[in-house]
């Protein structure tokens, strides 16, 4: 951005003219006081530069610096003062009021000039430096939101996958991601939860929801299509997938650095089989010990799981799932969890019947 207007705030109108030679390649605006200069400050948006006189009526200089500092904290302009050569207290003053520079009279017009120049091209490089930020921070955005996208597609293509390898609609994606934004938002207004809850975090927990049981691409349609119960060497099999899907997101990953998605998505799926009395696999992991993701997941996914119809099961009623969540409260899950989950359990109950699936 160029630099457009100088105001000089000077009660001398012999100082005023002076200075107005010695910058006669600028474009200066003239002002009596403190006053009248903010009234011309309220006019103007291209004024950078103030000259500003400490000695004037009405409103000194003084003033005029802490009107900046505390009224126009968003305008952004350079204050050089004028000052006396006997006034070194004023000089410091004024430099702590946020002057960035100051000229002593009586004025020396190569000094003038050149403190004028290089405080101008100290603005010029400021602004220079704030528009190529601006444009960077907008190519970062741009870049995240494509990120962004490409792993959503990569996600849903997944679990397009799951979905047909597990017979599940669409609408357990769709159910399990409004459960989990629901139930973590209303936790976040818990003093417990909210500094972890933040609105980011939520959005992670939602997207990542659908995750879980992704290691079930693993299981053999023998095992995970089989109408009837599962045998114990069977269902050891089963229990395969939380590893099968842990090791998905992680084996590329090696020592180094993961995003808060993959972090979330590892332990949602990793712990969302874990009990509360640990009871639970694959680690046995115990309490408040066991992931966040886990602990909301494990409520989530037994709560669909009973209320929507399986190759194996009809689906039971909302009665029925909510009395086997308070059953386990304290052995399979959280007992605060069950407790902020049943808090909502109608908005729970309508994402269930709105999305329920109809294959």
């Amino acid at each position: 951005m160029e630099i457009s207007k100088i105001l000089i705030v000077e009660d001398s109108q012999v100082d005023q003219m002076i200075i107005q030679d010695i910058l006669h390649d600028f474009e200066c605006i003239s002002a009596y006081d403190g006053i009248e200069a903010f009234e011309i400050l309220d006019k103007h948006n291209d004024i950078y530069m103030i000259i500003l006189d400490l000695n004037m009526p009405r409103m000194d200089g003084f003033e005029v610096l802490e009107k900046l500092k505390s009224e126009y904290v968003d305008y952004d302009v350079s204050v050089i003062i004028l000052t006396n050569y006997e006034e070194i207290e004023n000089e410091i003053r004024g430099l702590e009021l946020g002057a960035v520079d100051y000229i002593r009279k009586p004025l020396n017009s190569k000094s003038l000039l050149k403190r004028i120049q290089v405080h101008l091209n100290l603005i010029r490089i400021r602004n220079e430096i704030r528009d190529y930020n601006q444009q960077l921070e907008e190519k970062v955005r741009i870049r995240t939101r494509e990120l962004e996208h490409s792993r959503d597609v990569t996600v849903n293509a997944l679990l397009g996958l799951l979905e047909v390898r597990d017979l599940e609609s669409s609408n357990h994606t769709k159910r399990t991601q409004l459960m989990m934004h629901a139930f973590a938002t209303h936790l976040a207004t818990k003093s417990a939860y909210a500094t972890l809850l933040s609105p980011d975090f939520i959005n992670t927990l939602s997207k990542t929801a659908p995750l879980h049981d992704i290691g079930k691409v693993g299981i053999r349609d023998q095992i995970l299509l089989k109408p009837g119960k599962l045998t114990e060497s069977e269902y050891q099999t089963m229990k395969e997938h939380v590893r099968f899907g842990v090791e998905a997101l992680t084996k590329q990953l090696g020592t180094g650095y993961a995003d808060e998605f993959v972090r979330t998505a590892v332990d949602l799926i990793g712990a969302h089989h874990e009990k509360f009395d640990g009871s639970g696999y694959p680690k046995g992991i115990k309490g408040k010990d066991i992931p966040l993701a886990g602990r909301l997941m494990a409520i989530i996914d037994v709560y669909d799981a009973l209320t929507s119809k399986r190759v194996y099961k009809e689906a039971y009623d909302h009665a029925f799932a909510r009395s086997t969540l308070i059953d386990e409260k304290g052995n399979h899950f959280d007992p605060d969890l069950v407790d902020a989950f049943l808090e909502i359990e109608e908005t729970i109950l309508s994402i269930s019947i709105k999305y329920k699936s109809r294959k």
